[in-house]
């Protein structure tokens, strides 16, 4: 017999963000290759949140920034920690988790091919932004060639990462 999962399986594309109170259920995000998938989670109030960024830096095209504040971690990021602190959650509680960075054009891991250096330039940026503003980076699974599928349970907190077929927990 198997058991179904109580709530919702809640789709994170890209360039998106998705934030619940609700036990049960399950943020996910699909192809973190040099994108980053970002969680935060805060335990007593039950409220989690999933990010998936595309680019570092929203001075590219402030434009596509102000109609989608998704797409950069430098907006990203704060609009993500902004909406969870209105949904009950504190900052000196989130649990926050990254994953992806990835080069996926990397051959054997050479970087020669990652000329722009999208993945690395995300997670460098995103880690000077939490360090400017006080906020612990927990765990990630950043770089490699390998895509990744992210999730976050609001129930437990639980953040798990698939790539090249293998699951950890972060």
């Amino acid at each position: 017999m198997t058991r179904e999962r109580p709530g919702a399986r809640i789709i994170v594309g890209i360039a998106d963000m998705k934030l619940s109170s609700t036990p049960g259920d399950l943020l996910i995000t699909h192809a973190l290759g040099s994108c980053l998938g970002i969680t935060i989670y805060d335990p007593v109030a039950c409220v989690g949140g999933l990010l998936h960024v595309m680019l570092p830096l929203s001075t590219i095209d402030p434009q596509k920034a102000a109609a989608n504040p998704a797409m950069f971690v430098d907006t990203g990021v704060p609009k993500l920690f902004i909406e969870s602190y209105k949904a009950g959650a504190q900052k000196q509680r989130l649990i926050v988790k990254v994953a992806g960075g990835a080069c996926p054009n990397c051959v054997d891991g050479n970087e020669a091919n990652d000329y722009f250096q999208i993945g690395k330039r995300n997670f460098i940026i995103l880690k000077k932004l939490l360090a400017k503003n006080g906020v612990v980076l927990h765990a990630y699974d950043v770089g490699g060639t390998h895509s990744r599928t992210m999730s976050l349970d609001i129930s437990t907190g639980e953040v798990l990462v698939r790539a090249s077929g293998t699951i950890t927990a972060l």
